[in-house]
């Protein structure tokens, strides 16, 4: 029988660019919203952020990478709006499978380092302190 419930530890991917620009999770997801709503300021009420710092992050990976990610449009009487360009798509594309490759690859790995995590049950200190001399 397969036991197919979920490891106790989860794996966040951050890249860290040689430029010192970094993409993580948090900006692909604002990404993904806005493509999936159209709109900076509806994808950073939807991740519970303020439309100016979303506004900042889309500037921000606008000039990471060798095109721009995100393309908006002005309003007219309907409003105006936002999209992810085709580099834009492509970069989440990248991450998420980088993402699904990491994970399948450490799956056993991590399971295992996360059995010898500590519940954090307020149990006796681990620290080096209590060690024997």
């Amino acid at each position: 029988m397969t036991d197919h419930a979920a490891p106790a530890g989860r794996l966040s991917l951050r890249i860290d660019f040689p430029n010192g620009a970094r993409l993580g999770p948090g900006k692909v997801r604002l990404l993904e919203e806005i493509a999936r709503l159209g709109s900076i300021s509806a994808a950073g009420r939807s991740m519970g952020m303020s439309y100016r710092r979303a506004w900042l992050l889309v500037d921000a990976l606008n000039g990471m990478f060798d095109a721009p990610l995100v393309g908006s449009h002005q309003g007219g009487s309907g409003g105006g709006g936002a999209a992810l360009t085709p580099r834009g798509t492509e970069v989440v594309r990248l991450y998420r499978s980088i993402e699904a490759n990491a994970r399948t690859e450490t799956r056993e790995a991590l399971s295992c380092l996360a059995g010898y995590a500590s519940d954090g049950g307020g149990g006796e200190s681990r620290s080096f302190r209590n060690f024997p001399n």
